[in-house]
Formats: C-alpha cells, sequence, structure tokens
C-alpha cells in the first residue's frame, strides 16, 4: 500500500509529542517585477519590519542569497507569532513592499518541534551576541 500523500496534523502532533510545538507562520515574499520596485520600498519596508520586531510579532526575516551566494534577486522570509494563518496573512498584507506591489507573498504555517538557539549575552559590556 503506498504512503499517503499527507498526514492528519493531530497526528504530527501526537507523534511530536512532548517536543516545542511551536505554531508560527512564515512569510515568503519575492518580487513581482523586478528589483526597481523593490529598492524603492525597501526603506519603509524594513521601518515595517523594525516595528514588528519591536512590538513582538516579528521572530526572524532577511533575504534568500542567490544560490551562488554572491546577490540578492528580491526574495526573501519573515517568521512571524501570530495566531492563525489568516492572521499571519493580515500582518503580510500591512508590509508596505506588499501594499505596494513590489512583492508577493505566500504563507506557511510552520510548526517548530526541533532545534537549538544560543544566546551569549556579556554583563560587562552589555552585548548579546546570536550563536
Amino acid at each position: 500500500m503506498p504512503a499517503p500523500d499527507t498526514i492528519a496534523a493531530s497526528d504530527v502532533l501526537n507523534a511530536s509529542k512532548g517536543m516545542l510545538q511551536k505554531q508560527l507562520y512564515a512569510i515568503f515574499t519575492e518580487p513581482t517585477s523586478g528589483m526597481g520596485p523593490v529598492l524603492e520600498m525597501l526603506e519603509n519596508h524594513l521601518d515595517f519590519q523594525v516595528d514588528l520586531e519591536k512590538r513582538g510579532i516579528m521572530v526572524a526575516a532577511g533575504p534568500f542569497w542567490t544560490d551562488d551566494e554572491t546577490s540578492w534577486a528580491g526574495e526573501g522570509m519573515v517568521i512571524v507569532r501570530a495566531g492563525s494563518r489568516g492572521e499571519a496573512v493580515a500582518i503580510a498584507e500591512t508590509d508596505p513592499m506588499h501594499q505596494s506591489g513590489a512583492r508577493r507573498f505566500t504563507v506557511r504555517p510552520w510548526l517548530i518541534n526541533e532545534g537549538t538557539m544560543t544566546l551569549k549575552v556579556g554583563f560587562s559590556d552589555q552585548r548579546a551576541e546570536f550563536l
């Protein structure tokens, strides 16, 4: 018998019981008509991103390099905290980059189960480093 094409979310949650099971949302964004419109909106977009960060909505964001790691073609990803995919879509819709039409986006629910993160904090110089 062939394996199913999908597995119910409840089965995944049951199989990963005891793991983090943190529900986040990944916003994949790409240019609609080249880099010109993206660059025109970049400052407004980055201001928007910093605001999301300060309000505790954004987990992480940044550009995707080209596969040869030498340039940027305008694609990026934003990971946000939201109560549902619909809320994450609403967040993405308010990004000036998307409102202007310079980029389009796709939102995917993302369940974090495995991984590790290290944050190094220096008290004497009040420095933080993400490893």
